[in-house]
């Protein structure tokens, strides 16, 4: 597990699988429609049981469809976590349809969301790389990028876990933070 202090929190990289995390929280990877899939999304729902689409359900009756870049949060269920918040990651379209900023936006929200539920400890996972097709070199600078620009700017978070699924998606992130805190000094 690789980390880096970020204020008053980390930001930590582990290989694994998200549903077996122990933060308060973690994120999912969703659809606009919150009624679980393939990848992430499907594992958490799997993993978490119906209580998990019941709140799910009943935030799409109020709010139609959840907008990529926006964020909601509901229990956990079965899993380790208290809360699962659901965000919706940006389809790749090359990169000129303000994908970035989309994808930034997912993992500012579901900070705010965390902060607001004084969630300390949170786990993402590699938003918007698989269906939706999203580089992982580019999704991992702009995930560590928004993630450490938040925590420079608020306190209340201790620690932020991203949890890759395979070597390459933590190669990826690994490659992405080493760019993100500089070269190693030499004292």
């Amino acid at each position: 597990m690789k980390s880096m202090k970020v204020g008053h929190g980390t930001i930590a990289l582990k290989e694994g699988d998200i549903t077996e995390q122990g933060t308060e929280a973690i994120v999912n990877a969703a659809n606009s429609g919150l009624m679980g899939g393939g990848g992430v999304d499907g594992a958490i729902h799997s993993a978490g049981g119906p209580a998990i689409l019941k709140e799910c359900k009943r935030i799409i009756a109020k709010m139609d469809r959840l907008k990529p870049g926006q964020a909601v949060i509901t229990t956990a269920g079965r899993l380790p976590s208290k809360y699962v918040i659901h965000t919706v990651g940006p389809v790749w379209h090359g990169g000129k349809s303000g994908e970035a900023a989309t994808l930034a936006s997912c993992y500012r929200e579901s900070l705010r969301l965390a902060m607001e539920k004084r969630i300390r400890t949170i786990s993402f996972p590699s938003i918007s790389t698989g269906a939706y097709g999203y580089p992982i070199d580019e999704a991992a600078a702009v995930a560590l990028g928004a993630v450490r620009s938040f925590l420079e700017g608020n306190e209340g978070i201790d620690e932020v876990v991203f949890v890759l699924w395979g070597k390459e998606a933590y190669e990826a992130y690994e490659r992405a933070l080493d760019k993100a805190t500089g070269p190693k000094r030499k004292d």
